[in-house]
């Protein structure tokens, strides 16, 4: 994710260079070992299912990694494209093709969900899908050309949605929400092909849509990119390209998380600029766009989790209660707009 923290100044170099209206029923299960008070749901507001959102990572999971050009990439595909459409009316599939890092031409598949599709005031909810080709950072020599299983770098995002998907099925926010499940954001160049580096090497399944939005002259009021959202004890840091575009956003979202009782795991601080997908939201779509993603400053791998890009990125490592935490404050956040 390319995820290479920038620092403010390389930023800076950078822009110079480039001129329900009634309650619903809390089906939330907590792990019993978790250090925190989660607060019920507000009325009005569905309450989050931990455990369907940890079963929907599983899902993605039992394919193997989503590699684009595989065979468990297109069988993800068509098990996520079939279960938004178990929960929503309105959902296309936006192929298109993208020229990688190395030239290879990737043939990816943007999965959008449209609630309330006549709504002008709208709402973006956006995760990865895909998974990465080679575990560059793993510690074994061994390992970096093997595929990253991608169970929170990328499958956790995305089983949070499908959870949040499947309760907007059952209550209507007064705004319409749009789903987006973004392909091609994983496959940049590997740790070893530093000259390769650059902005736009990833993120190729947003950069698409912001170019090319699933409708045309399409708007919404703000964008919500959910990213490694299941490790254990999760920090929640303030990244720098949200804070650049859409600070007042960032604050609306880290203050409803204060409200329910996460300020712990929202604290008012800032992490480093990370290239993601909503980098792009904000850059070509001009729509304000929040990136909630797990950042550990005292971290060896690149301020990410440990098994970051390793092949050991899978369902050991992901954590119902910070699911839980994730999709209630989005659901809060979602269900509080008008």
């Amino acid at each position: 994710m390319r995820k290479l923290p920038l620092s403010y100044q390389a930023f800076i170099l950078l822009i110079a260079f480039s001129h329900c209206i009634f309650s619903c029923s809390d089906g939330r299960k907590h792990a019993p070992d978790t250090a925190t008070v989660l607060k019920e749901p507000a009325p009005g507001i569905p309450g989050f299912n931990a455990d369907s959102a940890y079963r929907y990572i599983e899902n993605q999971m039992a394919f193997g990694p989503r590699v684009p050009g595989t065979l468990p990439h297109d069988q993800c595909a068509v098990f996520l494209s079939n279960t938004l459409q178990r929960f929503c009316g309105n959902v296309v599939v936006q192929e298109f093709v993208m020229r990688a890092w190395d030239g290879t031409l990737l043939e990816g598949k943007n999965i959008i969900a449209s609630y309330s599709p006549d709504k002008k005031i709208r709402i973006i909810l956006c995760a990865h899908w895909d998974s990465r080709p080679v575990a560059d950072h793993d510690p074994n020599p061994a390992n970096r050309s093997k595929p990253v299983p991608g169970a929170n770098d990328g499958a956790s995002g995305t089983g949070v949605l499908l959870e949040i998907a499947r309760q907007l099925n059952e209550c209507e926010p007064y705004v319409g929400v749009d789903i987006i499940l973004f392909d091609l954001e994983d496959y940049g160049p590997p740790n070893n092909r530093q000259g390769h580096r650059g902005e736009d090497n990833w993120g190729l399944g947003s950069q698409y849509w912001s170019r090319n939005p699933h409708k045309f002259n399409y708007k919404a009021r703000f964008a919500i990119l959910l990213d490694m959202v299941g490790v254990p004890d999760p920090q929640f840091l303030k990244e720098g390209f949200s804070m650049h575009y859409a600070s007042d956003k960032v604050d609306k979202v880290w203050e409803i998380a204060r409200d329910l009782g996460y300020g712990d795991f929202f604290p008012d601080r800032m992490g480093g600029y990370i290239t993601d997908d909503h980098y792009y939201i904000n850059k070509y779509a001009g729509i304000p766009a929040v990136n909630i993603i797990h950042l550990d400053k005292n971290s060896v791998n690149g301020s990410f989790f440990e098994q970051w890009h390793t092949v050991n990125d899978d369902m050991e490592f992901i954590d119902k209660a910070t699911l839980d935490i994730v999709g209630t404050t989005v659901l809060n956040v979602v269900f509080r707009e008008k």
